[in-house]
């Protein structure tokens, strides 16, 4: 495809994660496409950083700073002289703690422009309300998120841009057209004929992966052939969650059923393996694991937390089931797997993740943002 350049941007992306999530995935998928358009790419990150692994910059290219929290100042002073002696047009901050450090730079360096992105429902601070104010634009990545944006009454209307996450179709199709199940089954140490229920995402307690737990508990009493997966690393310093999951596995007679699989590199393959997609987080912004399940044409049963709700249209191309019930859940799972014409569903969700969440319109949009904003 033929992009029309209007002039190619500096644009500096700030990101002080210490792990790979959804919203680093975004900063990946994003800055490589940006790449590919003939923009100028930038990278501010801590020490330890997952994101340069994945996006293989020059080091000249890449700063790496302490990015502490939000009234790290050397970080902020260092964050200027980099912008200015670079020349960066667009700096563009991922988390809650760098806004203010984004802003800095952008107030020190009048002709760059500050653009957020907010992927949370949480309410800001203080300081955060302050310097967030001052941003050119403020990305929500959906409606809810926009909605809590506004009732804060912290910005303009015109401030705030509201643009879902984007997948990578292409990376879905290329895994569904070499996918072998046997082959990944076997992968994964699991029987050739078993009905696999899988879930993805960091071991964090919001997550409520207990809750999914539980419900395999009960999807086996029908379904003796079921296996469950779940793929994600415990973000805490002593894997104290992690810890908490496996005991609940164990006493939930699941030990041999049940699999955690940690880090994947390639998690668009165990998409394609599944039978079903579970999403039991007690909070959502958007659930970017739900439209790459998506686009997999996996079947997803989801909470209804406020992005799942933006996501899935429920019975058509997903099932929603409320928060925390997991006898509904587990019943859910349980329909999906004794449905023959389940595929029906995952096909109209494949098309709805192609149609209303490819990541060529979501970096289109924000391009279009990028470009406003540096006119």
């Amino acid at each position: 495809m033929a992009f029309v350049r209007i002039r190619r941007l500096k644009i500096l992306q700030i990101s002080s994660a210490s792990s790979f999530g959804g919203g680093e995935r975004y900063v990946v998928d994003l800055t490589k496409s940006l790449i590919a358009r003939g923009h100028d790419l930038y990278l501010a990150v801590r020490p330890q950083s997952p994101l340069p692994r994945h996006l293989q910059l020059p080091p000249e290219k890449i700063l790496t700073l302490p990015l502490r929290n939000a009234l790290d100042v050397q970080s902020a002073r260092e964050l200027d002289r980099y912008v200015r002696r670079r020349s960066i047009e667009v700096v563009h901050a991922h988390m809650a703690r760098d806004y203010s450090l984004a802003a800095y730079a952008t107030r020190r360096n009048r002709e760059t422009k500050f653009v957020a992105k907010r992927h949370v429902l949480f309410q800001l601070n203080r300081l955060h309300r302050h310097t967030l104010a001052r941003a050119t634009c403020v990305i929500a990545v959906s409606s809810a998120v926009a909605r809590e944006l506004r009732a804060q009454r912290i910005l303009s209307d015109k401030q705030i841009a509201v643009i879902p996450n984007g997948v990578d179709v292409d990376r879905f199709n290329r895994a569904l057209a070499s996918f072998d199940r046997f082959q990944a089954l076997r992968s994964l140490g699991l029987p050739p004929d078993c009905l696999l229920v899988g879930s993805i995402g960091e071991l964090r307690t919001l997550k409520r992966h207990d809750d999914f737990i539980r419900a395999a508990a009960l999807v086996v009493q029908t379904f003796s052939e079921a296996h469950f997966v779940l793929a994600g690393v415990d973000p805490t310093p002593s894997g104290e969650v992690r810890k908490q999951l496996e005991t609940l596995v164990v006493e939930s007679g699941l030990k041999d059923r049940f699999h955690f699989l940690g880090w994947l590199d390639e998690a668009e393959k165990l998409f394609c393996a599944l039978d079903v997609f579970v999403s039991t987080s007690e909070t959502e912004s958007f659930g970017l694991v739900i439209a790459e399940a998506m686009a997999a044409g996996t079947v997803v049963v989801a909470t209804e937390t406020e992005g799942a709700k933006e996501v899935i249209e429920d019975q058509r191309t997903g099932i929603l089931v409320p928060i925390g019930d997991v006898p509904r859940i587990a019943a859910a799972i349980t329909g999906v797997l004794g449905d023959y014409n389940r595929r029906e569903m995952g096909a109209r969700a494949r098309e709805a993740a192609i149609t209303r969440f490819s990541l060529d319109r979501m970096v289109t949009e924000i391009e279009k943002i990028y470009l406003r904003s540096s006119a």
